[in-house]
């Protein structure tokens, strides 16, 4: 009976209310489709052990319908024969045989009833169980979309804009630093022979054009004194 309660409450079940309802579905319908299997093969092994029972309790009833005929024919025999005495201890014998056959029959289709029902659990059970395995296939999915999005939002987390910002701050000063590096290696240094005639022809071009900006301005004074 056990296995028919479990049955009867596994077909009667809703299983999205109960998934909705618990803290961790995943957990709750692997235990679910664990135990609807469980079950299932526990029904199939009844429903076959109930049709085994069925034939040989069907075959023993046919053999007594054997045996009743027998006697049946044995009593014809008797009263051809004249004797009625043997064809009335017959004929008993017929009626014993064919009550035997009557209580086997009935207990075989008690057993056809019995297969009828399993058959139909199994097939309410296999119907369930497929939803189950929907809705486990359905959960992992979503498990799985879940924590892909949780890893792109802590991979974002960790490039943070502050976290750029920084590291290019460093690298600024850091290229800041080597160009100043760089400014102390030419501080103080003598200047070469080309640099220092360089300086020179720069200081006789300065000259002449502050000579010419003198005389230039010599001439509007003395256009003025005219």
């Amino acid at each position: 009976m056990g296995v028919f309660t479990r049955v009867r409450d596994i077909i009667s079940s809703n299983i999205n209310a109960m998934l909705d309802r618990a803290e961790d579905p995943e957990k709750l319908v692997r235990l679910m489709i664990r135990e609807m299997e469980d079950t299932l093969v526990e029904i199939k092994a009844s429903c076959a052990q109930s049709i085994a029972g069925k034939k040989r309790v069907q075959r023993q009833a046919d053999e007594m319908r054997a045996r009743a005929h027998a006697w049946a024919a044995k009593a014809e025999l008797a009263v051809k024969k004249g004797r009625e005495d043997l064809a009335r201890e017959a004929l008993m014998e017929k009626r014993r045989f064919n009550e035997r056959a009557d209580v086997l029959e009935e207990e075989a289709a008690q057993f056809d009833g019995l297969v009828e029902s399993h058959q139909q659990d199994i097939t309410a059970l296999e119907a369930k169980l497929g939803m189950a395995r929907d809705k486990q296939r359905i959960l992992v999915q979503r498990h799985n979309r879940a924590q892909g999005k949780r890893r792109a939002q802590e991979s974002i987390r960790r490039v943070d804009t502050s976290d750029a910002l920084l590291r290019f701050e460093q690298f600024e000063n850091r290229i800041e630093r080597m160009e100043a590096e760089a400014d102390l290696v030419n501080y103080g240094r003598k200047p070469s022979l080309l640099e220092a005639f360089a300086d020179l022809e720069t200081d006789e071009d300065i000259e002449q054009e502050l000579e010419a900006l003198k005389a230039a301005g010599s001439k509007s004074e003395s256009a003025e004194q005219a």
